[in-house]
């Protein structure tokens, strides 16, 4: 059966909340399913942090992968949430325990998840004037 919007919707909606039970039941129980807000993206997941800061969460139930438009709607999400860094939970077909989903980020993102700042980036660089 082909999926249509509604199924879609339904399917994404599930796969949020496996993915906020999984993180709320083993990082911290504040985090959960993120409410749709509006226009301005901040994730699917609200609550998780690294270091007492913010990350952005978007997940993805899709049968076709799109890592570069994910990797942009999570950067937009960070910025939309005034998050460290912006991850991609993705679903693994064939998997369908929340432990064995695929999470995505650039090596911009884990950089400043391991160290706790994005004073790396080059959007930072540039505000201080610095160049590559």
């Amino acid at each position: 059966m082909a999926r249509n919007r509604a199924s879609a919707r339904k399917a994404g909606t599930a796969f949020e909340t496996l993915i906020a039970a999984y993180l709320r039941e083993h990082v911290d129980d504040r985090i959960e399913r993120r409410r749709l807000t509006g226009s301005k993206d901040r994730g699917d997941i609200a609550g998780l942090r690294h270091m007492s800061q913010p990350l952005a969460v978007e997940c993805k139930n899709t049968t076709r992968t799109n890592l570069a438009g994910w990797a942009d709607e999570a950067d937009i999400a960070r910025g939309n949430s005034d998050s460290l860094a912006g991850v991609v939970v993705s679903k693994r077909h064939g998997r369908g325990a929340a432990k064995d989903q695929w999470v995505h980020m650039t090596l911009e993102e884990f950089v400043a998840i391991l160290n706790g700042s994005r004073d790396h980036t080059d959007e930072n660089r540039t505000q201080l004037g610095e160049t590559q």
